[in-house]
């Protein structure tokens, strides 16, 4: 299709090439040539449909670049499938479930109704990754829920009027270089084993991953652990935007993902692990999700 559009907008230039740059039938040439680079949204792509292993022709080289690409440069070398935190392997071995610890790297205070609104954004913004595996070659979940089950800030005087009732622990506890951060005692990152034996409230108060949120970062940074980004500009972002492009990336780190500062898939140029070239998570994002479920499915013997 792609082509074919491409074909178009060649014969269109041949015949209008003495048209000026404002008139209309340019202006037509320009929305083509638009329409042609434009990246699918996953959330629309007709392809997403398929249940196996058929990705569009147009994405199969950049597909197979990709995941030569990360299986030369992840760890543990010579098999990084073995790796045994990914985030898929998290919500298999939490039942179809997603556990957040909060972690409030900020001064300023988290109110009752910034909470509720971060509660709420995580399982929307959660939602739009997991929803690309439903139905996907043996993907088990149709749903995977996402629960808050800790906070961590300096003081609890951050997060006026919390009380037990809203379904989270409070940490004051801070890691190694001071930062507030829930219990490591309740962290899947640091007991990969599943136990958490020592977790208060038990393993159901445990968390897979942090949403971490710091005042003044630019950027983000992501992995196994979670997703870190800017407290201001989650927050700003919460409240108006569809797609937390950030966030989205990031979590995209977690789920197996990298990053395209140093070279780009043939044909592909706008895709959300591409930073800063698409706001939304896109087709191929998608398909390199599932590339990567088919290939750690057998060795998870599902």
């Amino acid at each position: 299709m792609a082509s074919l559009k491409l074909q178009i907008l060649a014969s269109l230039l041949l015949c209008f090439n003495g048209l000026s740059s404002a008139s209309p039938v340019q202006a037509d040439i320009d929305a083509i040539a638009a329409a042609a680079a434009a990246p699918v949204r996953a959330d629309s792509a007709p392809s997403l449909k398929e249940t196996k292993w058929n990705p569009p022709a147009n994405l199969v080289q950049a597909l197979n670049a990709v995941w030569a690409n990360q299986m030369k440069k992840y760890s543990p070398r010579p098999d990084p499938l073995k790796f045994p935190n990914y985030g898929y392997k998290q919500v298999v071995a939490n039942k179809g479930k997603i556990n957040f610890c909060v972690r409030w790297d900020s001064k300023t205070t988290a109110t009752p109704e910034i909470r509720a609104t971060i509660d709420k954004v995580l399982k929307v913004q959660v939602k739009k990754w997991m929803d690309i595996l439903v139905g996907f070659d043996g993907w088990p979940y149709t749903n995977v829920p996402v629960t808050v089950t800790g906070w961590a800030a300096r003081s609890q005087n951050l997060l006026p009027g919390y009380n037990a009732s809203e379904g989270f622990t409070f940490y004051n506890t801070k890691d190694r270089d001071g930062i507030p951060q829930c219990s490591e005692q309740c962290g899947r990152f640091f007991h990969q084993n599943g136990v958490y034996s020592q977790c208060p409230g038990g393993a159901d108060k445990h968390y897979d991953m942090s949403l971490w949120l710091t005042d003044g970062m630019k950027g983000g940074a992501g992995g196994d652990w979670g997703q870190r980004i800017g407290s201001e500009m989650f927050l700003s972002q919460m409240k108006t935007t569809k797609d937390l492009h950030i966030f989205l990336h990031e979590m995209g780190h977690t789920f197996g993902l990298d990053d395209y500062y140093d070279w780009k898939p043939p044909g592909q140029t706008n895709f959300i692990m591409m930073a800063g070239s698409a706001m939304f998570i896109t087709e191929f994002d998608a398909w390199m999700m599932r590339d990567w479920w088919r290939h750690l499915r057998p060795t998870m013997g599902m």
